[in-house]
């Protein structure tokens, strides 16, 4: 008879001890807080905890990573957006609440919306017929993200009904929306890439949405592209080394844990640290069965993942943001404008929020280059300057847009200890991917 009460009192045990422990402290360092994470190790949870810092609009400056036996301690130096430690009570009080709560603390989506994804080869126009589509279904957009990389797209599109403003049920209509779209991502063309995933899932029921970005880029093999980066073999403790230096930007290290978390890859260490505008980022890694990378082949599928996960969020382009009242087929409106002018999109999120619509756009011409002033200022015209505003105007120069390589592969080993790796050196002038250093 005492059994279920044994059992009762040992779950609630099991669950307080698996509850993160979070100490936010703003004495130690004088120019960042620092938040320290204890757990009980479990999969992906570092790829948790940066998904909450980051969704807090957080910046990762420095950090320790400890995942050996059963216990997880992570130590993060943060600053807000502008550089600065977190002084607001409140702000100080919600990051540890949401860091404690785990992924109970992620703001679902309404079940009011219906989450189209959408993936294939990307070209001219292409968005703009995406939304043309939405607008003569009568579904509004409530919330999108698109990325470009290497000829792919990959977006997600929170929609709803226009006259219910609620998700779509009826069966043959998402299925009819599907046909219509996937039709479009696909186009004329014949090539394996050109292939079209659109999916109607609940909102509250979707991945992350940058995580699952990265998921449907790599599912579409975006990485394949000749291009080292490093990645090195320490065989005598069984790990396998990360090591990424590039230049730093917002999200940097959720990109990189994000993808090697859905690579079924388990971060046991690592050290995350800034100088100036460089990033050093190392870990060590294993399988999900303890075992380290075992084959060149594996080495490179890793780093191409890797550096396609760092390039992909990078923004080409002129960013332009248009904040406006919401009206039906704004989107569009928007989009077709762009194409009308031979201007592409490269990147682009679309919300609303109190009948406002806030979008931003990264655009160049059709080849891929930088887009003509002039053209920017037509559409500003055609648009309205009040409501679309140019934000970035990179220089009108072909150097700015193509990257130059070079690469030397070099093996060594220590033989006594048991130290392989491979070493190579790369040089990147648009995302500033740098020496991947060797051990000695």
């Amino acid at each position: 008879m005492e059994w279920p009460s044994f059992s009762d009192a040992y779950e609630k045990l099991v669950r307080r001890m698996n509850t993160p422990r979070v100490v936010v402290d703003n004495d130690v360092c004088p120019t960042a807080t620092l938040i320290k994470v204890d757990s009980a190790r479990k999969r992906g949870i570092l790829l948790e905890a940066v998904q909450i810092l980051i969704d807090l609009n957080l910046t990762i400056k420095k950090a320790y990573i400890s995942s050996d036996g059963r216990w997880f301690m992570d130590v993060f130096h943060v600053t807000d957006q502008f550089g600065e430690k977190i002084t607001d009570e409140r702000s100080l009080s919600y990051i540890q609440q949401s860091l404690s709560a785990g992924n109970d603390s992620r703001p679902g989506c309404s079940d009011d919306l219906t989450v189209l994804e959408l993936a294939g080869t990307d070209r001219p126009g292409l968005l703009s017929e995406v939304f043309a589509v939405l607008t003569e279904m009568q579904c509004s957009v409530v919330e999108a993200k698109v990325w470009t990389h290497n000829g792919r797209i990959a977006s997600l599109i929170q929609v709803k009904d226009e006259d219910s403003g609620s998700s779509l049920v009826d069966s043959q209509r998402i299925h009819f929306l599907e046909g219509r779209l996937s039709n479009v991502v696909r186009g004329d063309a014949d090539d394996a890439l050109a292939s079209a995933r659109i999916t109607a899932v609940s909102a509250t029921s979707v991945t992350h949405a940058d995580r699952r970005l990265h998921q449907i880029m790599s599912a579409h093999r975006d990485y394949e592209q000749t291009t080292t980066e490093n990645h090195r073999n320490w065989i005598d403790r069984g790990y396998s080394i990360v090591n990424v230096q590039c230049r730093d930007r917002p999200k940097l290290l959720f990109d990189i844990v994000c993808t090697l978390t859905d690579m079924e890859y388990v971060v046991f260490h690592g050290t995350i640290d800034t100088d100036g505008d460089r990033a050093h980022q190392e870990f060590y890694i294993r399988h999900a069965d303890g075992s380290p990378i075992s084959s060149e082949a594996e080495r490179q599928r890793v780093i191409l993942c890797l550096q396609a996960a760092i390039e992909r969020r990078a923004s080409d382009g002129v960013r332009l943001e248009l904040c406006t009242v919401d009206r039906r087929g704004l989107l569009s409106e928007v989009t077709r404008t762009f194409r009308e002018n031979g201007l592409s999109v490269t990147r682009a999120e679309a919300s609303t929020k109190g009948g406002m619509a806030c979008n931003v756009f990264y655009v160049t011409d059709s080849s891929g280059l930088p887009a003509d002033p002039k053209l920017i200022e037509a559409v500003q015209q055609r648009i309205g300057l009040e409501s679309l505003k140019v934000q970035e105007m990179p220089p009108a120069t072909a150097e700015h847009r193509k990257p130059s390589w070079s690469s030397g592969p070099r093996e060594e080993s220590s033989g006594a200890a048991g130290l392989f790796y491979l070493g190579s050196l790369v040089k990147r002038n648009l995302y500033n991917l740098g020496l991947i250093r060797s051990c000695s």
